[in-house]
């Protein structure tokens, strides 16, 4: 197995690796981890011989989850697929997030012998969250050399993102550009909240590399959390949306139609055009009959 060449990769591999790769390759002295909860795994590393430097294959079939590896030697082979049809690789792709102080193995994006790293032991940047697809490769994770394993524990969670919806794969390759009618349209019918409010404020956050909007919404057209609570004003919902820092949102007048997903228990922002100019894309593919599904029936007269 080879760490391919370029910045943020690790250099050669040592033979530890090359023989647990052989090992996996021969099946010989490999551990399978099935887990009981198809969302989530927890294992430790001292259930290992102290001879032996394992590589373990663990399954889950969800589409999020964590997993947690204690006193992490040896390796992990993790396949992740969705519970929910298409489950073929091909439709969906992977994000994981490190947790908060996660250490003990480097995380890897493994394929046909190569390795790319992801995640290095130790970084505890907080904007790390990568996402790529199973044509990129599967995750490996690498317990990292040291004399003390205690008190270290590896674990990251991870999204399924179903390809075909277009307003989470705009969200997270494409956040800061300005959706176009079509992706307006998907995003009404397939996002995890669609309101219709102002922006109050906008807290930037430096060491997240993140914006945080505080929302006032008068008119909730769909929320599967309680992302938007009721104010003290009647009428009026209060919440809080996050996007990228580079973005540049700034607080501003006007009603815009606020749309997104949650992401790593964050809601996160998707497509948002202004009010008036959603009731024009609407409106024009309503008359063509072209519109993926309906908000409202009183959507054009708000």
């Amino acid at each position: 197995m080879r760490r391919t060449p370029g910045a943020g990769l690790l250099p050669p591999p040592p033979p530890l690796l090359l023989l647990l790769l052989g090992l996996l390759v021969l099946d010989r002295g490999c551990a399978a981890q099935y887990s009981s909860d198809l969302c989530n795994w927890r294992g430790s590393g001292l259930t290992h011989e102290s001879h032996k430097k394992d590589v373990e294959q663990v399954y889950l079939r969800c589409s999020e989850g964590t997993i947690e590896w204690m006193y992490p030697t040896g390796a992990l082979i993790i396949h992740l697929r969705p519970n929910i049809f298409p489950s073929s690789s091909k439709y969906w792709t992977v994000c994981i997030k490190p947790l908060k102080d996660s250490a003990g193995a480097n995380i890897y994006l493994e394929k046909t012998g190569e390795l790319k790293l992801l995640f290095r032991d130790g970084d505890h940047s907080p904007t790390r969250v990568h996402c790529f697809s199973y044509e990129q490769g599967g995750l490996f994770v690498e317990a990292a050399p040291q004399q003390d394993i205690s008190r270290k524990i590896t674990g990251f969670q991870y999204e399924l993102i179903n390809k075909g919806t277009a307003s989470d794969l705009h969200m997270i390759y494409a956040p800061c550009r300005p959706c176009s009618d079509t992706e307006v349209l998907l995003a009404v019918c397939t996002s995890d909240f669609v309101v219709r409010g102002t922006i109050q404020n906008v807290l930037n956050e430096e060491e997240g590399q993140d914006s945080a909007i505080d929302v006032s919404a008068n008119r909730i057209f769909r929320q599967k959390m309680k992302i938007f609570k009721p104010a003290e004003e009647p009428g009026i919902w209060e919440g809080r949306i996050k996007t990228l820092l580079q973005c540049g949102v700034k607080p501003g007048e006007g009603d815009f139609l606020f749309t997104g997903r949650m992401h790593f228990g964050e809601a996160r922002l998707g497509c948002a055009p202004r009010f008036k100019d959603f009731q024009r894309m609407y409106k024009e593919a309503k008359d063509k009959g072209l519109n993926p599904c309906e908000i409202g029936p009183d959507i054009l007269h708000l």
